[in-house]
């Protein structure tokens, strides 16, 4: 059974990543698994903070944890801000912590990526990446239509990931734009339902409430383009409504699907039909976080190989720093989240 520390104590880390954990203990479907033992927790913002629940023990710094916990049968799940991860995860390194789940995305920069990658190698680092759109139920149905071919060749990608995000953003910074918050889910999804791509054009708004104005935290959107297909992700944060959409077209057929909106209703919806048949529509359970986690800590504790994981969630943060230089407009600072231009296409050789 593995023990758990989670680190960071923010949305992520106490309203998904404790709820979800809670909810696997408390089923009691995986008890290989799950240490039923309180969960450590740490906020880096707030260390003498006390626990907000009776199985939760706070601690103040990852040397107490060390203290506590057995570093080869302790999970480790790093919550903070993707702007402040490195520190941490050398940290943990030192204090003899290897296995550890990253919430999206890994980084924020290309740099950052590929120095975090560089300590995992050094530090022999077990890092699993937050990705449940790629433990999703819904996922692996739309990847068996793409291998079937029973509708024909992949031609396109277009997603949609809406929801109003507007408190969220402005009493917390730890996303620099948009394409830090949505973008990351949906582009693991691109590149495995279409293999790698090249950034072709990106788009980055503010988000504008009332008076205040905070840059590049309104919509982003991206075009790619695979080897046979074209992805576009459009993420608004200041849209009226939730919406997770998704939709394939082939060569010969089309697919429609929605992954579950809300946290209280764990159900994806899926319409798809080939070109002049009648279609067929499924609706199924799809709890995609809590199928990550059980499959990751079985894959922490078993020993299985981590690397393909590590490989995607770079290079998703490869072409969101691509996205970002493109939508920056000319004469800018690089890296600075200025928006509220048109779409900057990008060509690349080949």
């Amino acid at each position: 059974m593995e023990r758990t520390l989670i680190i960071g104590l923010g949305r992520a880390g106490l309203g998904l990543h404790g709820a979800v954990l809670r909810r696997l203990r408390a089923a009691g479907r995986h008890p290989d698994l799950f240490d039923p033992a309180p969960v450590l927790t740490f906020d880096p913002l707030a260390p003498e903070a006390p626990a907000r629940a009776d199985d939760l023990r706070p601690v103040t710094s990852i040397a107490e944890a060390r203290t506590l916990l057995d570093p080869e049968r302790t999970v480790v799940h790093l919550c903070t801000p993707p702007v402040a991860r490195l520190g941490l995860l050398r940290e943990l390194a030192a204090a003899g912590f290897r296995r550890i789940i990253v919430e999206k995305p890994l980084a924020v920069e290309r740099r950052d990526v590929h120095e975090i990658v560089a300590l995992a190698r050094a530090e022999r680092l077990r890092l699993a990446i937050v990705a449940p759109w790629l433990a999703s139920s819904l996922t692996a149905r739309l990847d068996r239509l793409v291998v079937d071919g029973d509708l024909g060749e992949l031609r396109s990608i277009d997603i949609t990931q809406s929801k109003p995000r507007m408190s969220r953003t402005l009493a917390d910074g730890g996303h620099p734009t948009a394409f830090d918050v949505e973008p990351p889910h949906s582009l693991g999804v691109c590149l495995r339902l279409a293999g790698d791509a090249v950034l072709t054009g990106a788009e980055l708004a503010d988000m504008r409430v009332g008076d205040t104005v905070v840059p590049g935290m309104g919509r982003a959107a991206l075009v790619l383009r695979h080897r046979e297909a074209t992805s576009r992700i459009v993420s608004d944060l200041t849209a009226p409504v939730r919406e997770r959409r998704i939709q394939l077209e082939f060569t010969d057929g089309r697919a429609v699907a929605h992954y579950p909106g809300a946290e209280d209703d764990h159900y994806a919806q899926l319409r798809f039909s080939r070109t002049g048949r009648p279609e067929t529509w499924e609706v199924f359970p799809d709890d995609a976080l809590s199928a990550y986690f059980v499959d990751t800590y079985r894959a922490l504790r078993d020993g299985t190989a981590l690397e393909p994981q590590l490989r995607l969630a770079t290079r998703v943060v490869e072409l969101l720093a691509d996205a970002k230089e493109a939508a920056r407009p000319p004469g800018t600072t690089p890296g600075a989240p200025t928006a509220g231009h048109p779409v900057r296409r990008v060509s690349h050789a080949g």
